[in-house]
């Protein structure tokens, strides 16, 4: 046998090389389902994926890993949830480069990303939690960096619109934010692009529920804490080091609603008709229209809530979920910079997450 020939046939006989880069999913629910759908697309084909968990159920089994009822078998199979076995299996991958994708809203495991990437791990998230949640968290997440390991957030604002990306490189340039403006939530884009009086608010939202726009119990979304934590995320990206009680919000949400269970604010909603109603009118007759606004000055004071805005605001012109960030700094002085597009929909959420990790290359 040849040289070339008998390398080749070692070759063959050689076990497969280990991917550089190796992941787990925390979270196989609406965005976690949709990456995993990504993960089965050539765009992927250089990912490994080596374990995967929704809240109570985990899998780390590679057979069962490339099945592509993976999401819903998890329903009712698969080991109990037990993140130190989910990472020794990222520690056994022998990849280069390990990653943490978090698909999740829990609070609980956004608090442990600085302590994960302290270790060398990399996270890639969608979840807010600890971003845009207390100072101390932030510069937690800030330090756990310093080692090298990289911090994928895209998927935090805009579903994966290029805002977080497109100020840090405004900044390297050195350029700085002045001020922001924009609309951050596409369920209350959705809501408020739609809402001109003709049908009550109440059966509005029913209907945005029912499309999926908004989360499972609305209150999520008109309570404004949501866009709050995201212009948090912003504005400390751009080196405005505010605190979760330095932005003021409006809630929609009546306080008599505030505490009570789901149903029954579901079963209640007609008592948000009455005030929205006043204040469209109110808007209408001076010929502007209700937005759900973020704002940041340059002075760093911040707000989130209903705002009037004329018709011929940006803001005015946004359609279904847009999400829309005008970005005003010193040399995109006399006009701001605008980011506009979908702000929400599970699949550019899950290839905000995919694009992050395919970074890490």
């Amino acid at each position: 046998m040849s040289a070339v020939l008998a390398e080749a046939a070692d070759a063959a006989k050689a076990p497969a090389a280990v991917s550089g880069i190796a992941m787990v999913l925390l979270g196989t629910g609406v965005v976690g389902g949709a990456l995993l759908k990504l993960l089965n697309t050539p765009a992927a084909a250089s990912l490994r994926l080596v374990g995967a968990a929704n809240s109570r159920r985990q899998q780390t089994d590679s057979a069962q890993l490339a099945d592509r009822g993976l999401r819903e078998k998890l329903k009712t199979q698969g080991d109990p949830r037990n993140d130190v076995s989910l990472l020794a299996s990222l520690d056994a991958s022998g990849a280069a480069v390990k990653v943490i994708i978090d698909a999740t809203a829990n609070a609980g495991l956004a608090a442990r990303h600085a302590e994960w990437l302290a270790k060398g791990y990399h996270v890639v998230t969608a979840n807010k939690a600890l971003a845009g949640g207390e100072l101390p968290g932030w510069r937690a997440l800030q330090a756990a960096t310093a080692n090298g390991a990289r911090y994928g957030d895209a998927a935090t604002v805009g579903a994966g619109l290029p805002v977080l990306s497109t100020l840090r490189r405004l900044r390297g340039c050195g350029d700085a934010l002045l001020t922001l403006e924009g609309v951050f939530s596409g369920s209350l884009s959705y809501l408020f692009n739609q809402y001109d009086g003709s049908q009550p608010f109440s059966a509005l939202l029913r209907e945005a529920r029912k499309l999926g726009y908004t989360e499972p119990d609305p209150r999520s979304d008109l309570s404004g804490e949501d866009v709050a934590r995201k212009l948090l995320i912003i504005a400390r990206n751009a080196g405005f080091a505010l605190g979760t009680d330095e932005v003021e919000v409006e809630s929609l949400v009546p306080e008599a609603l505030r505490d009570v269970d789901t149903e029954t604010f579901l079963s209640r909603l007609e008592e948000l008709d009455a005030p929205l109603a006043a204040r469209h009118a109110e808007a209408k007759a001076r010929g502007g229209v209700l937005r759900f606004l973020a704002r940041l000055n340059q002075r760093g004071r911040a707000r989130v809530g209903l705002v009037e805005v004329p018709a011929t605001h940006p803001a005015a012109r946004l359609y279904g979920t847009d999400n829309q960030f005008a970005l005003t700094t010193t040399r995109y002085h006399s006009q701001p910079l605008v980011i506009q597009g979908p702000g929400a929909g599970p699949e550019v959420t899950a290839q905000a997450l995919l694009g992050d990790v395919l970074a890490l290359a």
